[in-house]
């Protein structure tokens, strides 16, 4: 942990109180008596689950908390000055320079119509920073430090033309571009593989030794370990658990933090519930169900000799999909891994047929499906669902929750509105969700909130096959661990199979039966998932698997 003085205190915070004021003249507490020091040098970690109050918390900091939000404190200071009541016109010349922002959602973060490139460098230009030369070469620095592969490429495509890895990444290269004081960085790693996240790591402790400080909103412990000097655990905006990381990590006092740790998916977690439900024991998640020795269960999906290659910017074809061929019977979980761009998108979106290969195909229960007829396609796709990896973007924006849900339920239940209410509310619930939610807009929901629809809707349909493509990447851990369950109980009672894609490795060895590492299009590893994980062959998988941080043991107390 780094020492440091009284002098070096960078922002101080004492009895910081948020209320939200809604139009019905309702005031709600979400920020309750919080009090904050940051030093020079030093990593700030807020932890806590989705709702509570860590996000709305950092966000006061730097005056966005929103104008629905009212902000109070004793004492709220950066470098001795005040934060409270300061002019737009003030913030513009304080953030960016003195401080640096890394939002959650990159997509709704960076303009959909402007290249990366432009993005960052004017992150340098409102600031004066150098010319437009220079501040191209520094845009392609921060794109090379951050780990954005083809830098001089990715600089000129737009968001939507990236990743959910690369746009993070990008959005990160612009929050340090002027190397502020302080960077607020909240959930900076979750779209990110383990590879590019442990660069990213790399790149805060950088930042960190030069003397910047770091208050890091994370839901991903094993990240916090590896990073913070400090951690603040937060329950209902309040904090339950403070100290320094050893000893918040290894001697856990709070039953909430010790809850947040045990919700960790690795692979000693295989087979265990994740979650604490009253409605289901703990224990053993499910008796795997009893075969003959010739028993083989159903082929359901399979994919044969894929390729599929796409023309850049450049005007260069670039292989996505290099000759992978994969199954997945009924019952089952296949696990996809591999680096952001490396082709797992593309090749789920070729096993939906919403990409059609360039060689190879799809069969699904045997008979063609990504070269099938458009009539034969729509109704083999009533047994096919997916939950995407960035749920607002599948969503019509013109529906709330309950026309999303009962367009979905209507495809197998046609019922009247009371029947489809009624099923609508038993989906949510199974989320982690209620009633409540059911007349709200998508985009007045949390990135949690809307993943978890977004698995509601999936479920809907009782299908045979769920695609998920970084499904549970937005949920903080407790929430996380409700949906991992959800997902192996519905696949115990349902047969229902996944086909899971995820950087994330210990859910990966957490649900899968079997797995695929992919590297640059190219399936270079797959088999049973312990063997996998326990006896890597190639070395990508071993590279994968050395940057996975991990938390060490926890005694609770």
């Amino acid at each position: 942990m780094n020492t440091v003085t009284a002098p070096d205190k960078v922002i101080e915070v004492r009895a910081l109180n948020v209320w939200h004021d809604s139009r019905a003249g309702v005031r709600r507490h979400i920020v309750k008596e919080v009090d904050l020091d940051l030093f020079r040098g030093q990593c700030v970690a807020l932890v806590g689950e989705s709702g509570s109050g860590k996000s709305v918390t950092a966000r006061s900091l730097v005056g966005l908390a929103g104008n629905q939000l009212s902000v109070g404190a004793d004492i709220l200071t950066l470098e001795g000055e005040t934060l409270l009541n300061r002019s737009d016109a003030w913030w513009q010349e304080v953030r960016g320079k003195k401080v640096g922002f890394i939002l959650q959602d990159a997509l709704v973060s960076l303009d959909p119509l402007r290249p990366v490139g432009n993005e960052i460098a004017e992150a340098l230009s409102v600031h004066h920073w150098g010319t437009r030369a220079s501040r191209q070469k520094k845009v392609l620095s921060l794109l090379n430090d951050v780990g954005v592969p083809e830098s001089a490429l990715r600089a000129k495509q737009r968001p939507g033309e990236l990743s959910g890895g690369l746009r993070q990444r990008a959005l990160i290269a612009s929050a340090i571009a002027l190397h502020p004081d302080v960077l607020i960085a909240d959930e900076p790693t979750t779209a990110l593989d383990v590879t590019v996240q442990a660069q990213v790591l790399d790149v805060l402790r950088q930042m960190l030794d030069r003397g910047t400080s770091v208050i890091l909103i994370s839901h991903d412990l094993a990240v916090v370990a590896k990073i913070a000097d400090h951690i603040l655990v937060m329950q209902g905006g309040a904090i339950v658990e403070a100290g320094t990381a050893e000893e918040v990590l290894q001697r856990l006092q709070h039953p909430y933090t010790q809850a947040l740790i045990k919700a960790i998916p690795s692979e000693h977690t295989r087979g265990q519930r994740l979650s604490v439900s009253e409605k289901i024991s703990a224990g053993p998640l499910f008796a795997p169900a009893q075969k003959s020795s010739t028993e083989q269960p159903e082929l359901l999906l399979e994919a044969r000799h894929i390729v599929k290659q796409f023309r850049g910017p450049d005007r260069k074809l670039r292989t996505a999909v290099d000759d992978v061929s994969f199954s997945l019977r009924r019952g089952e979980t296949l696990g996809i891994v591999g680096e952001s761009g490396s082709g797992k998108t593309t090749l789920s979106r070729i096993a939906l047929a919403l990409e059609q290969p360039d060689s190879g195909e799809i069969l699904f229960h045997g008979q063609p499906w990504s070269h099938a007829s458009p009539e034969a396609q729509r109704a083999i796709r009533r047994h096919i669902s997916v939950v995407y990896q960035d749920p607002l973007s599948s969503f019509d924006p013109r529906w709330r929750v309950s026309t999303l849900l009962y367009d979905a339920i209507a495809l197998r239940q046609p019922g009247n509105e009371q029947s489809l209410r009624s099923r609508a509310v038993s989906l949510l619930e199974a989320v982690g969700l209620g009633a409540e939610h059911l007349e709200q807009w998508p985009v007045r929901l949390s990135g949690g909130q809307r993943q978890r629809v977004a698995i509601a809707r999936a479920i809907a349909t009782d299908p045979e096959l769920i695609i998920l493509d970084e499904a549970v990447s937005a949920l903080d851990v407790t929430v996380q661990a409700q949906i991992l369950d959800l997902l192996a109980d519905l696949q115990a009672q349902l047969g229902v199979s996944y086909l899971f894609i995820s950087h994330d490795l210990g859910v990966i060895h957490h649900m899968s039966d079997r797995v695929l590492v992919m590297q640059n299009g190219v399936a270079v590893e797959q088999g049973e998932a312990d063997e996998v994980f326990y006896h890597p062959r190639h070395p990508y998988t071993q590279k994968l698997l050395n940057s996975l941080p991990r938390l060490k043991a926890a005694s609770f107390a």
